[in-house]
Formats: C-alpha cells, structure tokens, sequence
C-alpha cells in the first residue's frame, strides 16, 4: 500500500501528536518483585504528554496495620499527578508478619525496579525522589541511608517519621523489650545491640546524603514533632541540605489534615521542583 505525500505527512504529524499529547493513565497492581513467592504490587501514575517527566516514589505508613499502598499517603496522589509527576505508590510487606530487614529491602526493591522500569511510564530515572509518611518515613530514612548504587535516589521527603537511635535507647534502659525483640528478629541478646544499630536512622546520618524535606504537624500525637526538628539539626550539621515544612497544631496523618494549612502540597511540590529540576 503507497502513501501519498500528504498522507504520510498527515501520519507522522498523528504520531507526534500522540506522543506529545499521550492522555495521563493509572495503572494499578503492578507486580514489581516476589521475594519468597509474595507478589509486591505497586501502582503508577503515568502523566499526560511526551515526558521524561520527574519520579516520585511513594511509601505509606501504618507499619501494624493492613494499610496499602492506596491509604494513608493518597493526600499527595493528586498535587503529584498535577505537577506531572510519574509517581509510584508502593506496598511492602509490613511488621504484622515480618521482622526487619525486611519491610526496607521491599523499598530497596521497589526503587530497583522504577529505576530499572521508570522509563516505560515515561519517568526520568535521573530525578528521582522518594517519599514516604509515618512508619513509611522511618522506611525511608533507612533506604536513603543504607543506599548502594543501584537504590540511590536524588531527594527524600519524610513526613512525619520516627527519627529513632534505637541503640541508644536500649542502652539508656539497659534493656531490650520482648516486643521489640521480635520485631527485629533478634534471637540473642548478644546481637541486640548491633541489629538495633543497624536499625537506627541516626546511625546513617553523614555527609553525601541527598537533600531531605521534613513534614509534620506540630500537634503529632503519635511520632512527636521533635523527631523532625532533631533530624533537621542532625542533617544539617553533618552537611546535608534539610528544610522543615511544621503544620502548626495537625494531628498525626495527613489525611487528617484537611482542616488545617494545606499549603504543604504546594510547598512540597515546589520543592521537588527545585530539587529535581524541571
């Protein structure tokens, strides 16, 4: 079959237009690894247009809970979209059944394959950030600190997370609690001291780590604020850039906080912008 010239004009002009001006798509469950036969699913949102537009991964909290990957972060699924952004909610399998390392090596995971996957939704593996809430942001700490060269990202986000020095704390009361035992699969006392170490966010502060916003409501009855405030003068003094977004008097969770200052969204927003580069 021949084309006229006009014809194979109008086809490639057709082709340009649907690259340029692809519609945004959300897919869901998308399976990124099975560690031990258990499928780790995350959902993306694929921005309309040619792209490569910026990657935002996201991880959720509720650590003792049954929260997916579609609860507890869904405030920021809608100023990420509209910033045309490729994000990436993902689950992990959490502590009801599972004892450390493994809920950070899920995320480690997951940003293995959006760095490996990223550009098939149009994302830029070079701008990334990773971004996550409560027990999420603790899991966020963890992954940009233990960071290797293949889970490397370019900006972190933490709202709300427990900045913890769980060595520390143990030494102080000279004892390691039942529960926090087996959470951390600690079958000796003798190795209690350095799992808890390794499981310390405080233990990977150094200079070198990607620039970090903090979010966090002032009122936070269950992750106090002060864990913000004592990790932006932590980060800050050992090099790394850390601002402080403080959402004066809002509880814990940020789906919580729609009778509070919402300006956080944008806030949030304009400084992945900066961070990323647009």
């Amino acid at each position: 079959m021949k084309f006229t010239r006009l014809e194979f004009f109008i086809s490639i002009l057709i082709f340009l237009a649907s690259r340029v001006f692809a519609p945004a798509e959300l897919i869901r469950d998308v399976e990124y690894a099975r560690p031990d036969g258990v499928s780790l699913r995350l959902d993306v949102n694929v921005p309309e247009g040619k792209g490569p537009f910026p990657i935002a991964i996201l991880v959720h909290g509720g650590g003792f809970t049954n929260v997916n990957q579609r609860q507890s972060i869904t405030p920021l699924f809608q100023p990420l979209t509209d910033a045309k952004f490729a994000w990436f909610s993902v689950n992990y399998r959490g502590l009801v059944s599972n004892t450390y390392p493994v809920w950070v090596e899920d995320v480690e995971r997951s940003i293995r394959w959006v760095k490996a996957h990223g550009a098939e939704y149009k994302g830029d593996t070079n701008r990334m950030a990773l971004i996550g809430e409560s027990f999420g942001g603790y899991l966020v700490y963890l992954a940009v600190g233990r960071a290797t060269n293949d889970t490397k990202v370019n900006a972190a986000v933490v709202f709300y997370g427990p900045f913890l020095d769980l060595e520390a704390m143990a030494k102080k009361h000279n004892h390691v609690p039942d529960q926090q035992m087996k959470v951390y699969g600690i079958q000796k006392e003798a190795d209690a001291l350095r799992i808890l170490r390794e499981a310390s966010v405080t233990t990977y502060v150094r200079p070198g780590l990607p620039p970090f916003l903090l979010v966090h409501g002032t009122a936070d009855e269950k992750a106090p604020y002060a864990f913000s405030v004592d990790a932006q003068q932590r980060l800050t003094a050992a090099g790394v850039p850390c601002e402080l977004i403080s959402v004066t008097n809002a509880p814990h969770g940020m789906v919580n906080w729609e009778s509070y200052d919402q300006s956080y969204k944008t806030q949030m927003v304009a400084w992945l912008e900066k961070t990323l580069g647009q």
